[in-house]
């Protein structure tokens, strides 16, 4: 299957264009000296490039036209700041404690707007129905009544008019609103989602909308009807354009998050027939699985700070078998499931089979105090879900089992703790 890179219509038709900038400046204080910039596609993150801090600014040239969402990320310090383009320069400001940063400033018009914007609809969800209720005991001609009665007009306003200054701005809240407002979804047909992701313009893949309307979109059709969903909208969109492997590689995804393994065998294995050439989104989503199929040689992985072996890698880790893990400590089906698995350790070490936990966490001290309590080789990034782990094992929820054998080929996939203990013989 052949790859290729492609760049959007618009990208292409607009390239023409001048670059923009993106500026985020720190205080004095914030112990970060690199940023790496991001653009979107679908609900992947991709890498435009990476800058190191001088003066206490970060400075990011893009040279190509892009209107969508963007995320500048921190690596050091684990933070990341989200934010939009509109095709122009970008300002944003950090208020920061150290490491951590506190607050996010924004300095250009389009993020300030979509930033009330956006906080103007968390209050609509949260505060608004509550205020509804309060109103119904105090008279308009009283001085709360009076002031409920404002909240409430602000409340339940729109920005509507000063968003079509701003094309993504308007196009992401007009289409949120429409497809994913719980207000709204219910008026919405399955044929309206269709026709929309058909038309939509290339601010689809920008938006980060394109995941929650196909999850709304399968939810319309209902659990009995999935197949005949999914193969609707393929059809409409054809998987030989960019649009149809975008929404393919996001589908497999879906169905890999919510395990629904039927439906994710059955358009991977779709996507793995193509002859057509394929985008660097699809391309991805199959190396990913590629990488993790039973059979497999599971791909290596250098330890970071890794306790309790002096391995260096995975593949330097000689045992029988190996029980891969990835988890958290903030995971509340790890923190029933691993117990389960130090009951047993002893047990599978006497077989020689080694246990090697790779941690999604963030914090280190809540890392650290965690794996106090396991034997096991313990390793982790601790960058989240902005680890290596998720794209190169496939990791999509915790705990995640692979059982290897000592060849380092992948010989089971345990979908819970039983099934490993099982495996071994250990329950």
């Amino acid at each position: 299957m052949k790859k290729i890179l492609l760049l959007s219509g618009m990208m292409t038709a607009l390239s023409i264009h001048a670059q923009f900038s993106v500026t985020i400046q720190a205080p004095e204080g914030f112990k970060e000296n690199d940023a790496i910039l991001y653009t979107l596609n679908g609900s992947k993150d991709i890498i435009v490039t990476k800058e190191q801090k001088k003066n206490n600014i970060w400075t990011f040239k893009y040279p190509k036209a892009y209107s969508g969402m963007m995320k500048a990320y921190f690596p050091n310090t684990n933070s990341a700041v989200s934010f939009i383009s509109e095709n122009k320069n970008v300002n944003i400001k950090l208020d920061a404690d150290g490491s951590k940063v506190k607050d996010i400033i924004y300095l250009d018009d389009a993020n300030i707007l979509m930033s009330s914007i956006q906080e103007l609809s968390q209050k609509k969800e949260v505060i608004l129905p509550a205020l509804s209720q309060i109103k119904e005991y105090y008279k308009d001609n009283t001085d709360f009544g009076k002031a409920l009665k404002v909240e409430i007009g602000r409340l339940t306003g729109s920005d509507i008019a000063e968003a079509s200054k701003f094309p993504f701005v308007s196009y992401y809240n007009t289409n949120y609103n429409k497809y994913l407002s719980t207000e709204n979804t219910k008026k919405v047909s399955q044929d309206d989602i269709v026709n929309f992701i058909d038309k939509s313009n290339d601010m689809l893949e920008t938006s980060s909308l394109l995941r929650p309307i196909l999850v709304a979109y399968l939810n319309n059709g209902g659990n009995t009807n999935v197949t005949a969903s999914v193969d609707k909208l393929l059809d409409r969109l054809k998987v030989e354009t960019p649009r149809g492997q975008t929404v393919l590689s996001e589908l497999i995804d879906i169905f890999d998050v919510y395990d629904m393994s039927e439906f994710k065998s059955k358009y991977l294995t779709l996507a793995k027939g193509l002859k057509c050439t394929i985008t660097d989104r699809l391309a991805s989503t199959l190396k990913s699985n590629a990488n993790v199929e039973l059979g497999a040689v599971f791909p290596n992985y250098k330890f970071q700070s890794a306790v309790n072996t002096t391995a260096k890698s995975i593949h330097d880790v000689k045992a029988d078998k190996k029980i891969i893990i990835f988890w958290s400590s903030t995971c509340s089906h790890c923190e029933n499931e691993l117990p389960q698995l130090l009951a047993k350790y002893k047990e599978l070490q006497a077989k020689n089979v080694q246990v090697i936990g790779l941690s999604l966490d963030v914090d280190k001290s809540s890392y650290t105090s965690k794996i106090a309590a396991f034997p096991w080789i313990n390793d982790s990034e601790l960058k989240g879900w902005n680890s290596s782990y998720s794209e190169t094992y496939n990791v999509h929820a915790t705990p995640t089992y692979f059982i290897l054998d000592a060849n380092n080929k992948i010989i089971s996939k345990p979908e819970h703790v039983g099934n490993v203990l099982e495996y071994f013989n250990a329950k």
